[in-house]
């Protein structure tokens, strides 16, 4: 069988328990080099044969799925972050759908949790803000990969809720004038959190404007998720659901 597992955002214990026991009893692990904390590695059992995909096509880790399942083994996939953002894993699923070869998938913390988590000492970690915002948007600019033109950054700045790009920080320029020119002001909060949850983490506040040089004067150019947005500020209202004068159905508002 397989199993398509998050490793989470970075930090070797945010693996969920079923994720770290589904590594711990694999017998092949197929996992994302270029992202994963290698010290998750370490929890493999004896003779656990490893594969790193950074260096292997779609028909390379297949091949090696469908040999682990001949010999009646079981894989685990090891994505970063949560298997269903950005990790190509439908492409795989289709594939052992149509050879009949059994899949389930753990999920796992996603960057965007990670990163709000990094922020939380700012006061500026909850994406949906009574008041401010009720709608996150979790994106990725165009690169050499295109997206779809209805969900340009341009497009989707117009609605000034609050985003989490992934995979951006490489054009971290473009991103800002797209931002800009989409709606956001130019002075909206924004953010960089760089490696978020590993040893190495960053944290890097500024505005839309001038959060291009923030970054680039720290040599950043990967591996950080970019956060826009007035919940990044100061001004939201209070929440209703702890509001003694708001009444739910656990409790009745107090006069």
């Amino acid at each position: 069988m397989i199993h398509f597992v998050g490793a989470g955002c970075g930090a070797p214990d945010l693996i969920t328990v079923r994720g770290q026991r589904l590594l711990q009893q694999a017998d092949v692990v197929i996992y994302a080099g270029s992202l994963v904390n290698p010290q998750l590695l370490e929890q493999v059992k004896e003779g656990c044969r490893l594969f790193d995909s950074a260096y292997m096509t779609l028909e390379e880790v297949l091949a090696e799925m469908e040999r682990a399942e001949q010999a009646g083994q079981t894989t685990v996939r090891l994505h970063s972050g949560d298997p269903s953002l950005y990790g190509a894993i439908r492409e795989q699923i289709d594939w052992l759908d149509a050879h009949g070869i059994a899949y389930d998938i753990t999920p796992g913390v996603s960057a965007f949790s990670g990163a709000a988590a990094a922020l939380g000492h700012l006061g500026g970690a909850e994406y949906t803000l009574p008041g401010v915002s009720q709608t996150l948007i979790i994106t990725r600019i165009a690169g050499r990969t295109p997206v779809p033109e209805k969900e340009s950054i341009r497009e989707l700045a117009s609605h000034r809720a609050s985003m989490a790009i992934y995979l951006s920080t490489g054009h971290l320029r473009k991103l800002s004038e797209e931002l800009i020119t989409g709606g956001f002001p130019p002075d909206t909060p924004a953010a960089a959190v760089y490696k978020a949850s590993w040893p190495e983490e960053k944290t890097i506040i500024g505005t839309v404007a001038s959060l291009p040089d923030l970054v680039a004067a720290q040599g950043i150019v990967s591996t950080a998720l970019i956060l826009v947005g007035d919940y990044l500020g100061t001004a939201y209202d209070r929440s209703k659901l702890y509001d003694p004068g708001f009444s739910t159905g656990f409790r009745e508002a107090k006069a």
